[in-house]
């Protein structure tokens, strides 16, 4: 009877699995560590609709207190709408919804934390991407030229990497948050 070494026993399911295909990167091995992501995004809306969110008299309701909603149902469905991304035991979710008169815009900011394997800022990033899009929704009845921009990871931290805050810099009120 020959002896099978543990080099002869390769991963089977990485052999067969990994090559020409997609796959979940494996994070069984990896420690569960405190994990913290935030996000922006901003959506331009224009003089008239600015105006009917600040007074509270838009057709289908308060934009932001809907949008507040949508960003942590967002939150809770990343791993459902990115293919890739593992589903993960959410802590804890905020948002924050600025209105900026000066080019009629909302800027929508979303952190999420969780102690897991694996970071958190697809999930900040789809809680910004929701709130947004529920603002369009309930915006473009009134004024449909509407523009969604500026979707970006501000800060994250957590893992091997520790705190990562994006190269392009920070929004003035964050720049001593880390």
């Amino acid at each position: 009877m020959k002896l099978i070494s543990r080099e002869d026993l390769k991963d089977w399911a990485k052999d067969m699995f990994q090559k020409n295909s997609f796959n979940m990167v494996d994070v069984s091995t990896k420690k569960e560590t405190f994990r913290r992501a935030l996000a922006s995004g901003k959506i331009y809306i224009g003089k008239k609709v600015f105006n009917l969110i600040k007074e509270k008299k838009m057709p289908k309701g308060d934009p932001i207190a809907l949008a507040e909603v949508s960003a942590v149902l967002g939150v809770k469905k990343t791993s459902d709408l990115v293919p890739l991304c593992h589903p993960l035991p959410i802590d804890h979710i905020a948002t924050k919804i600025i209105l900026n008169k000066e080019d009629c815009s909302l800027e929508v900011f979303c952190i999420v934390s969780a102690f897991a394997k694996t970071g958190v800022e697809m999930e900040a990033i789809m809680g910004v991407n929701a709130a947004l899009i529920t603002i369009y929704d309930l915006s473009k009845i009134v004024n449909p030229n509407l523009t969604i921009d500026s979707i970006k990871l501000l800060i994250k931290e957590g893992g091997k990497s520790g705190i990562w805050k994006n190269p392009n810099g920070l929004p003035e009120f964050l720049e001593n948050i880390v």
